[in-house]
């Protein structure tokens, strides 16, 4: 499927839906020293909610306990990563799809320099499995 399946952790929030939110918690992870792999924002209602995945989960959680944020409890997800090309998804999914297993949500975008990122997410109880599938670290 990929050069390298790695497990992650994620974490999700809802925030005002105002301009300038994003740019203020962004900061305070950034003031935090939270590295992230990646973040999503997107309306949900009359808020938003916003998605992370650290780079230290454990640091992530410090820092949005210190802010007092109401994040929600951590779930496990999928980043992948490799070599751009036609197609470089299909074989993981297909492993998944023959497995019985729904993908619950995915992103994908090209890297720069020939390479991609995707981010994938199973129900928890597929969540061994699909690891195994993917080769997951």
């Amino acid at each position: 499927m990929a050069d390298s399946v790695s497990k992650v952790s994620y974490f999700s929030m809802a925030i005002s839906s105002k301009a300038g939110e994003g740019v203020k918690v962004l900061s305070v992870l950034a003031d935090g020293g939270v590295n992230l792999l990646a973040f999503t924002g997107f309306p949900r209602g009359q808020r938003a909610q916003v998605d992370f995945i650290p780079a230290d989960a454990k640091k992530f959680v410090s820092v949005a306990k210190k802010a007092g944020w109401a994040v929600n409890p951590k779930k496990t997800g999928f980043l992948i990563q490799g070599k751009d090309r036609t197609g470089a998804l299909l074989d993981g999914l297909q492993k998944l799809a023959d497995a019985g297993i729904k993908v619950t949500a995915m992103d994908a975008v090209v890297g720069g320099d020939g390479r991609y990122g995707a981010l994938l997410w199973v129900k928890p109880e597929d969540v061994a499995k699909t690891a195994k599938l993917l080769g997951a670290k």
